[in-house]
């Protein structure tokens, strides 16, 4: 394959809500540029980028897929993304590594709810953009109406490069930036150009005028030049343009029907001659806080954002070359661990397609095989580099199921096949409860969940069930206890004999020494589940030997492992031993451990016990005029919302909520905005649970 040199690689990610045609327009601009002799369709089930059976077995993206093409010159690596943000983590990786982002509207809704979840993403990394308006041939178009929703997103600095037009009973694209007009047949294809028509003039002058001055702001010497003469070139116009993409004050707009072939060599074009390239985004800082400069004469520096397991390939990597030029068998090391990595083999991916190819160089995209330590949002450099690449952030999990092995023998196999799930989608996440004992999987959605066991069943042939998690409850007390128990057991020969006196209180911190006791001894331990016990050795005149305290306390320690009312830890509770009997024969270790265990949990049980749950600070991104409707389901949920700030359209809550009461939340919060609202959460701390629901907890022989 042809090696391009840095200037003349552009890197592109199509985005865009679901059905808006990013498929479809790669695969357009594969058959434009000639990399593909026939163009394939979703319904087909035959395009390039789509090749997976899940993909064909639901007709939408599910994985970003990393494409080239090759026009006028130029190489374009073009990342099909998901429409989905159940699978918002393909889209982020892919937009991290791309040089534009080209946002696909359709041209019948224009910007749409998942058009705005990925905005908020792109304005995170900054990354110049340009928007498509597709499907300008349906009969449903609303191209202004579009166009507006595109200003209402980001701003002025929204403006049209070409608008959609019939003229003659044939699809035609008025470019303000060329003055010409474009007309397809309706095969699409190579269009006719002509001039301006004359109903058309006044309109395409105005836009090309404001063209022209907006490209002049973004350049001192433009806009003397522009003062100088009154105009700019088409030269000095996509110059400006560029430099207000990477200003971020210039978001050009396109149209074109994906569908029918018009318009993507056009856009190509665009991306080739004014769209930045990867030298032209300002250097990365790495976390080490040094400069990542794009400069091929430097050492190489990869970046890793994507990782796949497919079953005949082993594992496949894809990376960025942020500084320097990689070739075959070039060793590098990993900045995460410390290893070396040998590049046995280098590819350009297109879709399941391997491109062998002897070098890649700063700027390019591509791909290796079988790296042993490496993952996703890993660094390889040069050994003495010391050199990190800002890792991707990826959003919170927003649902948790407990997952099994339906065969009990296939664990093993289940937890080897998450591992490799959780490697390709790191929005994926897996932990073990030590506590529930439950394998918790914890992922974006409904669909996302669909999808992971959809690779259980058919990639890795294990079938898993998906239940809702158990809560991790604690329980506590509210008041002092006093109790006793006498442990006495005969059979034959030295027997078993304790007799321990303890008074138990709720423990806060900086709180007063127990009065009332010869204290001589005191122990914190801090518990590993949270909280802590205080143990105190109150024993006057020897009645129970010193060397029993310890079992004594041991036995307590067990009961709190597992509390009476509902199995869960017990917390936060002082405990003083003050009174007791031993016998001289019969009295040991496990007496006292058995007689502790007892004298505790009767004190317990007459200690006003309560029952504690975990509570979640839950912060939503909500549009302004569902916010009545959030907050009714919110409260409905027992949250208490404690503030709420403004942030463009949107409202900001931020709320303490039980977690218990957030099990489906996700869901009916999709539901409620249309999928337009956000949520992160976070670990608050143990609240009491209401009286009336610890009735129906302690009711139950298990607690859900």
């Amino acid at each position: 394959m042809k090696i391009y040199d840095e200037k003349h690689i552009k890197n592109v990610v199509l985005v865009g809500a679901h059905n808006s045609g990013k498929t479809t327009l790669a695969e357009t601009m594969l058959f434009e540029a000639g990399l593909i002799n026939r163009r394939g369709t979703v319904e087909a089930k035959n395009t390039v980028s789509d090749y997976h059976d899940i993909e064909h077995e639901k007709e939408n993206s599910i994985f970003a897929t990393p494409l080239h093409t090759e026009w006028r010159n130029y190489k374009i690596n073009i990342i099909d993304t998901p429409g989905l943000d159940d699978y918002i983590g393909e889209i982020i990786s892919s937009i991290r590594v791309a040089d534009t982002i080209v946002t696909v509207l359709n041209g019948q809704y224009g910007v749409e709810v998942g058009t705005e979840i990925i905005w908020n993403y792109i304005k995170g990394y900054h990354k110049p953009t340009v928007f498509v308006i597709n499907q300008i041939d349906h009969p449903g178009l609303n191209f202004e109406s579009s166009f507006n929703s595109v200003k209402s997103l980001v701003g002025n600095g929204a403006v049209k490069i070409q608008y959609p037009l019939i003229k003659d009973g044939a699809q035609c694209i008025i470019d303000v930036l060329k003055m010409k007009m474009y007309k397809f047949s309706s095969e699409g294809g190579k269009p006719e150009k002509f001039p301006i028509p004359e109903d058309q003039q006044s309109t395409a002058l105005a836009l090309h005028n404001e063209l022209v001055e907006k490209a002049a702001e973004n350049d001192e010497e433009l806009m003397e030049l522009f003062f100088e003469k009154g105009t700019l070139n088409e030269d000095e116009m996509r110059k400006g343009i560029r430099a207000g993409m990477l200003n971020y004050d210039l978001f050009p707009v396109f149209c074109t029907s994906a569908l029918n072939d018009m318009g993507s060599g056009r856009l190509m074009g665009f991306i080739d001659n004014v769209a930045p390239a990867a030298i032209d985004l300002k250097p990365e800082i790495s976390v080490e806080g040094k400069e990542i400069s794009p400069k091929r004469a430097d050492s190489p520096v990869l970046f890793v954002f994507k990782t796949v397991h497919q079953p005949n390939l082993g594992q496949v990597t894809f990376f960025k070359v942020k500084r320097g030029e990689v070739k075959v068998n070039d060793k590098l090391v990993n900045s995460r661990n410390g290893e070396t990595e040998v590049l046995n083999q280098l590819f350009i991916m297109d879709g399941k397609e391997r491109n062998p190819i002897q070098k890649l160089v700063v700027g390019d995209i591509g791909a290796t095989l079988k790296l042993k330590h490496t993952e996703t949002n890993d660094t390889l450099a040069a050994s003495e580099e010391g050199i990190t690449i800002k890792p991707i952030n990826y959003p919170q999990p927003r649902i948790k199921r407990a997952v099994a092995a339906v065969n009990t023998k296939d664990e093993e196999k289940l937890s080897e096949a998450l591992k490799k799930i959780h490697s390709q989608d790191p929005t994926v996440d897996i932990s073990f409860s030590n506590e529930s004992r439950q394998l918790i999987l914890s992922c974006q959605g409904e669909l996302h969940l669909a999808t992971i066991d959809w690779l259980l069943k058919n990639i890795y042939g294990v079938e898993a069930s998906f239940e809702k998690p158990k809560i991790a409850f604690r329980e506590t007390i509210q008041r002092s206890s006093a109790s006793n128990y006498r442990h006495k057991k005969q059979s034959g020969g030295s027997g078993q004999f304790a007799e321990v006196h303890l008074k138990i209180e709720p423990w806060e911190e900086n709180m007063p020494e127990p009065e009332g006791f010869n204290i001589r001894g005191k122990e914190e331990i801090d518990l590993p589940w949270g909280g802590k016990l205080v143990f105190y050795n109150c024993i006057v005149g020897g009645v129970i030997d010193q060397r029993y305290l310890p079992s004594v306390m041991k036995g307590i320690i067990e009961v709190m492992e597992e509390g009476p009312l509902t199995g869960s830890y017990i917390r936060d509770v002082r405990a003083m031993v003050y009174d007791g009997k031993m016998h001289s024969v019969d009295s040991n270790d496990i007496s006292f451990k058995i007689a502790g265990a007892h004298a505790f949990k009767k004190a317990f049980l007459d200690a006003d016990p309560k029952l504690l749950e975990p509570a979640l600070d839950l912060t939503l991104k909500v549009p302004e005029e569902m916010v009545g409707n959030v907050m009714t389901e919110l409260q409905s949920r027992r949250s208490i919302i404690q503030g709420i700030e403004s942030a463009d359209h949107y409202q900001v809550l931020k709320c303490v909520a039980p977690e218990t009461e957030l099990f489906g939340f996700s869901t009916e919060l999709r539901s409620l905005t249309k999928g337009r609202a956000t949520f992160s959460t976070s670990f608050n701390g143990y609240q009491p649970v209401p009286a009336n629901i610890q009735d129906q907890l302690t009711t139950k022989e298990l607690v859900q």
